[in-house]
């Protein structure tokens, strides 16, 4: 069963390079293993010193270690461009290069995957790099590889490290198979040499991906020299070891193994049975690709049990790797638009399931997420259409999984010191028996905010993206005071918002409610159609429902409700006709938007009913 559409190639191409520019950590557990490689193990690792993630690194069982046998975190991004017709990372004809690679360690990224074709060996040139008014001055004459050598020191300087990825034999598009008529393995195998020589000496580069996405017939474990990438992996591993002996060698999955199938690269299942094994010991890091229904529906969407059933889906196709501690993985591309909901819970599901940093430290998966370009046809990327503003909510979702840089010579970013403005409000949004409900106005920081930390008085209670959130598990008829502080990207934390106190309802019967949203989102506007229902045992006398939308959503109109949007938040209150719902009753009422932004509006809400 091919489960890897067609579809899928959208992502590597999006629009035209020519198009746009015409339109112009790390955070160390405790040194050794300790608890050892227990999946279970979750006391908070210590921040280490800088010098953290310093030089070439290994492998000990499923983690990565830096010179100083420190474990690291790889928590970064892609830059596509250099296996593109362009030969070179695309956005180069909007910024300095600079400026990009400052802003992905500001924003937390500690590692930068670079993708490459093997045309860029014959000495290509460049296109679409602006070097007007001082852009991008020193690119000026050099070919792709040399532009590859500035980016990569800037990189290392700012404390980033770098990944190349030999993502197609050629510009023209990706090969299921590391080899084509016109590219044989014998060029693949050259070129890993030359890129591996070329960058000896420069621990900025930590390792070589091999080959983009394998897939069918490419197969694993087979015997058959032709089509068995376990066996060329270990060729091309060679290859690179033979040139650079410190380099990790990244190995990505197959399609399908034993009938098996799962997203092209991303099928690890027979690397237990049948592992990369290369002279040099302890650089093997097994690499695995998964997407969300941006790029194409899989069969693991539309199972009833989504998405509770994905942990075993991961387990099954590479995350046994690490569990059963046999290797590190790292989760070399992910992504989507996040413009459904499916998406947006397979991502969350997704980052729980790479372990959160701050409660595992580096005893975690690695990762580059899919993309930082804007320009991925089917996933859109970090940085909105204009190659310079963030989309905040796509990257607060990665929050918790972000890892420090690894330490520059000083040249980079990395330099955000600046705490978000303090949160407006909160104000009490609704309460029941058992629970209070807040809202505040979003604060605002130079980079952007990722998420708010809840405090009930000095006890945190929740981390939201959003600027809602309800506090559950109280005691009734009880008094609470909250206050809530802001963080951006770069770890800085705004002072206390003003504290807001609460009371629970008194025990009895009692009313709740519940709501549902669906939109209908046209690009420059949309409609949300709400469904509120009573979920207590009273009727209620009247409802509210509340949400948070992205800057650039504005209210136009509603119907059916009273809708007073405040900032990015939006309250919706019932009339006097529809307010009283009966037990398990329910009513609609609908709300218009314009857009002037790209964010995707959000499609949760909160429903508080008083009886």
């Amino acid at each position: 069963m091919r489960l890897q559409l067609p579809h899928r190639l959208t992502r590597r191409l999006g629009r035209t390079a020519a198009a746009l520019a015409a339109a112009t950590a790390v955070i160390a557990a405790p040194t050794g293993l300790q608890a050892a490689h227990a999946d279970t193990a979750a006391a908070p690792a210590a921040v280490t010193a800088a010098a953290a993630g310093a030089g070439y690194w290994h492998t000990s069982g499923r983690q990565i270690l830096d010179e100083a046998n420190q474990p690291v975190r790889i928590a970064g991004i892609n830059w596509f461009g250099f296996e593109t017709g362009n030969y070179v990372a695309h956005g180069l004809w909007s910024r300095d290069y600079k400026s990009v690679i400052d802003q992905i360690r500001t924003l937390g990224y500690n590692t930068i995957r670079l993708p490459y074709s093997d045309d860029i060996f014959k000495g290509t040139q460049p296109a679409s790099i602006n070097t007007s008014g001082g852009m991008n001055a020193d690119l000026v004459g050099l070919n792709s590889l040399q532009v590859m050598d500035k980016l990569v020191s800037y990189s290392g300087t700012a404390g980033l490290k770098v990944i190349l990825d030999r993502h197609r034999p050629d510009s023209g598009g990706q090969s299921a198979l590391w080899y084509t008529a016109a590219v044989p393995e014998s060029t693949w195998l050259t070129n890993l040499k030359a890129i591996a020589a070329r960058y000896t000496g420069n621990s900025a580069v930590v390792g070589i991906d091999l080959h983009n996405e394998p897939h069918d017939p490419a197969c694993w474990g087979c015997g058959d020299t032709a089509t068995d990438w376990r066996l060329a992996a270990q060729r091309g591993g060679e290859a690179v070891l033979a040139a650079n002996p410190k380099l990790l060698i990244f190995v990505e999955g197959v399609q399908t193994f034993n009938g098996s199938s799962n997203w092209w690269g991303g099928n690890l299942q027979g690397a237990g049975q049948y592992p990369v094994q290369l002279s040099v010991p302890n650089r093997v890091v097994y690499s695995a690709h998964d997407y969300a229904t941006s790029v194409a529906q899989q069969p693991w969407f539309s199972d009833p049990s989504f998405p509770a059933n994905m942990s075993a889906i991961w387990d099954k196709n590479w995350g046994y790797l690490f569990k059963q501690n046999i290797a590190p993985v790292w989760v070399g591309e992910f992504g989507t638009t996040l413009q459904s909901t499916i998406d947006q819970q397979w991502l969350k599901t997704l980052v729980q399931y790479l372990r959160p940093t701050a409660q595992y430290g580096a005893d975690s998966m690695s990762w580059t997420f899919w993309s930082l370009n804007p320009n991925s046809g089917d996933t859109g990327g970090i940085l909105n259409d204009d190659w310079t503003t963030v989309n905040t909510t796509k990257d607060a979702y990665l929050a918790d999984i972000k890892a420090p840089a690894f330490g520059g010579g000083g040249g980079g970013g990395g330099g955000d010191v600046t705490p978000p403005s303090v949160p407006g409000g909160p104000t009490v949004t609704g309460t029941t028996t058992s629970s209070v409900s807040l809202s505040w106005t979003a604060s605002t920081d130079a980079v952007g905010v990722v998420g708010y930390d809840v405090y009930r008085g000095t006890t945190k209670v929740g981390s939201p993206t959003g600027t809602s959130y309800t506090d559950s598990g109280l005691t009734a008829a009880t008094a609470y005071t909250y206050t809530v502080r802001a963080r951006d990207a770069a770890g800085n934390v705004s002072a206390a918002s003003a504290a807001v106190t609460a009371t629970t309802a008194s025990t009895g019967t009692s009313s709740g409610c519940a709501a549902v949203v669906t939109l209908n989102d046209w690009g420059s506007g949309l409609t949300a159609n709400v469904t509120v229902t009573n979920t207590g045992t009273a009727p209620t006398k009247s409802w509210r429902v509340a949400w948070t939308w992205p800057s650039g959503l504005k209210v136009s109109g509603s119907w059916s409700a009273t809708v007073v949007q405040s900032g990015q938040t939006v309250t919706a209150d019932s009339l006097a006709y529809n307010g009283a719902l009966p037990a398990a009753g329910s009513t609609t009422f609908g709300v218009q938007a314009t857009r002037t932004g790209t964010a995707d509006a959000v499609t949760t809400a909160t429903c508080t009913a008083t009886s």
